[in-house]
């Protein structure tokens, strides 16, 4: 049988998908031909990336789609698992007033609790004093150390004011660099959180009884995975960005 018009090809291959559209060109080269025409992937550019299809370019249609699908596959691929795990990690807390330290805490990677939905939030005990009730000016820090002093990353260090209650709870957060050449000058979307909690002493008086640590991101407000927070804690601590 003669191989069908080229016209007949044009016309069913406004039908097809671009994959389907891709294994048909490879036929022979009358259909590469028929199927590469800028007449048949221009709609299909259209469809699924169309600020492309407004480029006045000398490349075909079908070239820019296969451009936009290589760049979306990029886009959506996974990130690799990061090398850093939180055995490898120290959490170094503190909470201090004008006279000094109030309470620290320190807890190993390998005793940090991760939540069931596995998020990047944890809780590190803490040592302290007993302080008086009524509104203090605090000042909080949040370390995340290598194991072997081979890096110090400061996760949060700030200063606010704290309503000193039993049962109550201070929060404080601080914005993070973002990774890369132009970290210290660009934000990354997500905040280093600290929250103070704290209880009531028989005798009276207030005590910090533990500070919960976390990564947040700033557009739902929802902890990280672990996984996330880990290559964060990487980025800085197994390179030459440590602060």
């Amino acid at each position: 049988m003669s191989p069908p018009p080229w016209e007949a090809l044009v016309l069913v291959a406004t039908y097809l998908d671009p994959k389907t559209l891709t294994i048909a060109s490879c036929v022979s080269k009358s259909w590469l031909s028929s199927m590469s025409s800028d007449h048949v992937w221009k709609p299909v550019l259209t469809t699924h990336f169309p600020s492309l299809a407004t480029l006045s370019s000398a490349v075909s249609y079908r070239r820019l789609f296969a451009m936009g699908h290589a760049a979306a596959a990029r886009r959506n691929q996974k990130p690799p698992k990061p090398s850093l795990s939180l055995e490898d990690l120290v959490f170094a807390v503190s909470v201090s007033t004008r006279d000094g330290v109030v309470a620290s805490g320190v807890r190993a990677g390998e005793t940090l609790r991760v939540e069931a939905a596995g998020v990047c939030r944890f809780g590190v005990g803490c040592e302290g004093g007993v302080l008086k009730e009524g509104e203090e000016e605090v000042r909080v820090t949040w370390n995340v150390v290598l194991k072997g002093w081979g890096g110090v990353l400061t996760m949060v260090e700030s200063e606010g004011k704290v309503r000193l209650v039993g049962g109550g709870e201070g929060w404080f957060w601080q914005e993070l660099p973002a990774q890369g050449c132009c970290s210290g000058a660009v934000a990354s979307a997500m905040v280093g959180d600290l929250r103070v909690g704290m209880c009531e002493e028989k005798d009276g008086g207030v005590r910090v009884e533990e500070v919960t640590v976390g990564i947040l991101r700033v557009v739902d407000w929802r902890y990280v995975s672990v996984e996330d927070g880990l290559r964060y804690f990487q980025h800085f601590l197994l390179t030459n960005h440590s602060t």
